[in-house]
């Protein structure tokens, strides 16, 4: 017999919690709003607060006996053809890196795309895994990373043969998807797990017209953050597995690991509501989203909208996701941070993507005629202006080769090492301390433990003169860069 979706474990606890008048002598101090500031109040509603309640103790009973949790990840396991599935509201930045630790031990190897997002960077410093880097598909007309091919990945397992798995990012957050299916089988003939960060992929399964889902192209673990392309609260995040490569106990035991004790329900109810949502509706509002993105794609003039002809193909990436779409704007002669600060400034529309030369608009089964309509007004209005913008400074994009640096210590030996600041010119040579990543998407142009070259300075020197963001650096004006200290 099969689950039944249209339960929803999570809220149907939550809305008997609120009628069986439930009086808690436990956190949150707030005690479902009666504590918390009126202008919080004012501002949240008392429906958040009325919300967050106790996992367990609350939620669920003390010992969790009614297995809410239990119930819901089953049924998420069961709408994405998983054999099992965890939740996580630490976000897939938490999610990869239990999925990380579980494949691989301190000082082994494990094949990681070079394109990977920062969290697993992170994973790698917090496991003491060593990394073997499988490079991206590298489009230097567009300067613009694709997911590395099945070969690439066949190649470094030959040259590693005893790495413990893979790790692949797919889709990219630019929409451009791996060989899943090729990756995995590379993977399975070694007996060897895959792991895929598809964090902008929770809406695949929901629709044949888009890049295979993960666990449908044989993964072993699959990452997916419910905020980001479903309908999720933010940090919402699942974990799927399936086969006999890795032992379930052990997953979790290493999510438990890194997870906070004190998990917001209210996370888990917008997780438990997403899956039944797209159960229900999955494929019509899915469907939607895509004919809404093809119109909108056709209506926009005047700039170049990327499609599956600019990023699939020999040596490229293997498939496309149209929702997010991404926008080429070198022809109006500005750079992406000054168009996103115009939009932000003149239309109070905020990109989803932006960089030195493209912007991007992430469409979800959300978005509609009277939303994208906004956004192509922004946009007629930003080709209308673009004369005013095209004194943008110029970021000094490397060649592909150029971007890549020799990975001279471990990230976890670099990071925990004793460092020293010294200006970007006296860098050049030394091994960087830290992890330096423009954002958004994410992806670190520098890691602990790479030998830093002038192009990749050069390069993050000038982004920061034309508006890129570095979070993460100490000097986010990159006046100074942290490396290793020499003795």
């Amino acid at each position: 017999m099969g689950m039944n979706h249209a339960e929803a474990p999570v809220l149907d606890a939550l809305a008997a919690y609120g009628n069986e008048d439930e009086l808690a002598f436990t956190p949150p101090g707030h005690k479902r709003a009666r504590g918390a500031d009126p202008r919080a109040r004012a501002v949240l509603g008392d429906a958040v607060f009325f919300g967050d309640v106790l996992a367990n103790g609350g939620l669920d009973d003390r010992l969790a006996r009614n297995q809410i949790l239990v119930r819901a990840e089953q049924l998420m396991a069961d709408a994405v053809h998983a054999d099992h599935t965890f939740f996580s509201t630490c976000g897939s930045s938490l999610s990869v890196k239990a999925a990380m630790l579980t494949v691989a031990c301190p000082g082994h190897k494990l094949l990681v795309g070079r394109d990977a997002h920062k969290s697993v960077v992170a994973g790698l410093i917090l496991s003491g895994v060593e990394p073997v880097w499988v490079e991206p598909q590298w489009d230097a007309e567009r300067s613009i990373a694709h997911p590395p091919s099945t070969a690439a990945y066949e190649k470094a397992f030959e040259e590693h043969p005893d790495a413990d798995g893979a790790l692949v990012t797919s889709p990219t957050p630019y929409g451009a998807a791996a060989d899943l299916s090729g990756i995995a089988e590379v993977c399975h003939r070694r007996g060897k797990p895959l792991v895929v960060d598809e964090a902008w992929g929770a809406h695949l399964p929901f629709h044949a017209d888009l890049p295979a889902w993960a666990m449908d192209a044989g993964a072993d673990i699959c990452v997916t953050s419910i905020h980001k392309m479903g309908s999720g609260l933010e940090q919402g995040s699942v974990f799927h597995l399936q086969g006999d490569l890795i032992d379930p106990a052990e997953l979790a035991s290493r999510a438990d690991l890194l997870d906070t004790t004190s998990p917001n329900v209210l996370i888990y109810a917008g997780i438990d509501a997403w899956r039944r949502q797209m159960v229900q509706h999955g494929h019509d509002l899915v469907g939607g989203a895509l004919k809404l993105a093809a119109r909108t794609r056709e209506a926009i003039d005047g700039m170049h909208v990327n499609d599956a002809d600019d990023f699939c193909g020999p040596h490229l990436a293997a498939g496309f996701d149209p929702l997010p779409v991404v926008i080429d704007i070198s022809a109006l002669g500005t750079t992406g941070y000054r168009a996103a600060d115009w939009l932000r400034e003149h239309h109070h529309i905020d990109g989803h993507l932006f960089d030195h030369r493209r912007i991007s608009a992430q469409l979800t089964h959300a978005d509609d005629e009277e939303t994208t309509g906004r956004l192509l007004t922004a946009l007629r209005d930003l080709a209308d202006h673009a004369p005013e913008l095209r004194d943008a400074p110029r970021v000094a994009v490397p060649s592909p080769a150029g971007l890549r640096m020799e990975q001279a210590d471990l990230p976890r030996d670099a990071y925990f090492a004793r460092h020293e600041k010294v200006a970007p010119r006296d860098a050049v040579g030394r091994v960087a301390g830290e992890m330096i990543t423009p954002y958004p998407p994410g992806i670190p142009a520098v890691l602990p433990g790479e030998r830093l070259t002038e192009p990749v300075l050069e390069y993050l020197l000038t982004g920061v003169e034309a508006g890129m963001f570095l979070p993460d650096a100490a000097d986010q004006r990159l006046g100074t860069v942290r490396v290793v200290a020499e003795d």
